[in-house]
């Protein structure tokens, strides 16, 4: 009985077995940054002192992957801290994914009175802080200016260094970032993983 080519060829076998491996992590490697998790390098002072420059964080990709196959737009929480594309990102530049806050949902009118957020909704038409439940996390006072309805299919999000111009978000009209694309939107994040003193959940 003839051996088989493999078998008078080992290290062809070996060879083919590693590609095969190789091929194999690169698809599930993939496959897992689209649909599972990815991770990402937090760069500037903008969400101080929630997060810091060297952060590195992981975002959720399940709540995103779940929508989608159900045919819907995933919307996060309020109060959720979110990594999505920049609607104005250009090419050459660092600032493709940015990470902020969700303060207001499609729909609600975000302002800003006294130094802070106020929501209205049909729930809170005398409006609310969308900043109550966050721990206390947001820096105050909040500088700009916000008298802004969300419209369908998209976000009001804001950095939690929000005095001065630390960070560039939904605030100051046409001079800010303006609302958020649902469709842009990568996932929550769900831990700080770096440093290693400082692990958390959120």
């Amino acid at each position: 009985m003839e051996a088989s080519f493999f078998t008078r060829h080992p290290l062809l076998k070996d060879i083919f077995s590693l590609i095969i491996f190789v091929i194999c992590v690169v698809i599930g490697t993939l496959l897992i940054n689209t649909f599972v998790f990815r991770s990402y390098n937090v760069v500037g002072p903008s969400m101080e002192t929630t997060l810091y420059t060297g952060d590195r964080l992981i975002v959720n990709r399940l709540p995103v992957t779940w929508s989608s196959i159900q045919g819907k737009s995933y919307i996060p929480a309020r109060g959720d801290v979110i990594v999505f594309k920049n609607p104005r990102f250009t090419l050459g530049a660092d600032d493709e994914y940015i990470v902020k806050r969700v303060i207001g949902l499609p729909g609600e009118r975000v302002v800003i009175q006294d130094g802070h957020y106020v929501v209205y909704n049909d729930a809170h038409p005398e409006g609310f802080d969308p900043d109550q439940f966050n721990h206390g996390e947001p820096g105050s006072p909040t500088s700009g200016e916000a008298d802004t309805v969300v419209p369908e299919g998209e976000l009001f999000v804001s950095g939690d260094h929000r005095v001065g111009n630390f960070s560039f978000d939904s605030r100051n009209g046409s001079e800010g970032m303006g609302t958020i694309p649902l469709y842009d939107v990568v996932g929550p994040v769900s831990m700080r993983i770096f440093p290693f003193n400082k692990i958390r959940t959120f």
